[in-house]
């Protein structure tokens, strides 16, 4: 309906209606919020959470609305038609862009159960979104740095214990956590700087994934291994809002966790250390190759 308007009144139009939307869902959040945290039951907190969930999916839901109205980007998707709502799911994909985390909303909301990220426990006090992540039931993760468990040796697996014991709500509630195994978006410059050994992406860093999958245990099912292209050099959140992006390609592929890489001590066992990083090694092996092919793919039918 909008997309005959110049790239930057476009940005315009989505930022500011993404802004005012919010202002509109986030009102509505931090009252559920509230009734959620004043009555301590646990089927009401439950049921409140459902509540809270449907705005955060409806909030999602006009993000996507606009970006439809506004944007003639061309979206090649595969690999979703099986997913299910109510499943739990470990999710990861390579990091080039602060657009990624719209993309995976495009493409997930209301296909998976709503996009979380484990965050540190601190976050928890931070104004208002503190509230609303406790209330969304966001994982918070408490984790104690190798210079503190020198000094204090007692504390050793009390940080994934006390994580672990947060994560027994998802054992039935079904719950999708993503991590960017990358730690940070790809830029050139990260890339040469760590000698990365892949030619489309960073070093993955396995420590997070086996913290998430230790403390998460045998709820996680599977994984989804995300593969997100964007063909040319635009792919920064100003070019996705303003629809300079002409492509975006999203690859999923679902896969069985294996089950001897979701329980163990990653620190402190090094060869269950070594058997999780060739595992994570080996994705990052294939998602550095399916680039590689869109890729030269893309290049060779614009010829």
């Amino acid at each position: 309906m909008l997309k005959f308007l110049p790239p930057s009144v476009k940005g315009g139009v989505v930022c500011v209606g993404m802004g005012l939307h919010t202002m509109v869902w986030v009102p509505l959040l931090m009252l559920a919020s509230l009734f959620k945290f004043l009555l301590p039951l646990s089927s009401w907190r439950r049921g409140m959470t459902q509540v809270l969930i449907a705005i955060a999916e409806l909030w999602m839901g006009c993000n996507n609305f606009l970006q439809r109205q506004t944007q003639s980007t061309r979206w090649q998707v595969d690999g979703v038609a099986d997913l299910k709502h109510d499943g739990w799911y470990f999710v990861t994909s390579n990091h080039q862009s602060w657009s990624d985390i719209l993309v995976l909303q495009r493409v997930f909301n209301r296909r998976i159960p709503m996009l979380k990220f484990f965050l540190k426990q601190e976050l928890i006090w931070v104004p208002f979104m503190g509230m609303a992540w406790w209330a969304l039931d966001f994982p918070f993760m408490q984790r104690f740095s190798r210079e503190y468990l020198q000094a204090h040796p007692e504390m050793a697996g009390k940080d994934l214990e006390a994580t672990r014991k947060a994560c027994e709500k998802f054992r039935h509630v079904p719950v999708s956590v993503v991590n960017f195994m990358e730690g940070t978006r790809f830029t050139q410059d990260k890339h040469d700087a760590q000698a990365s050994p892949y030619q489309h992406l960073l070093k993955p860093r396995a420590g997070g994934s086996s913290f998430v999958l230790s403390a998460m245990g045998e709820q996680m099912h599977s994984l989804l291994d995300v593969t997100i292209y964007y063909p040319g050099t635009r792919h920064s959140f100003w070019d996705f809002v303003t629809g300079r992006i002409e492509q975006i390609v999203v690859h999923v592929e679902s896969k069985e966790l294996p089950v001897e890489l979701i329980v163990g001590d990653y620190e402190n066992d090094p060869v269950f250390r070594q058997k999780f990083q060739s595992w994570v090694n080996q994705l990052w092996q294939d998602k550095d190759a399916l680039l590689a092919r869109l890729s030269a793919g893309l290049q060779a039918a614009a010829r």
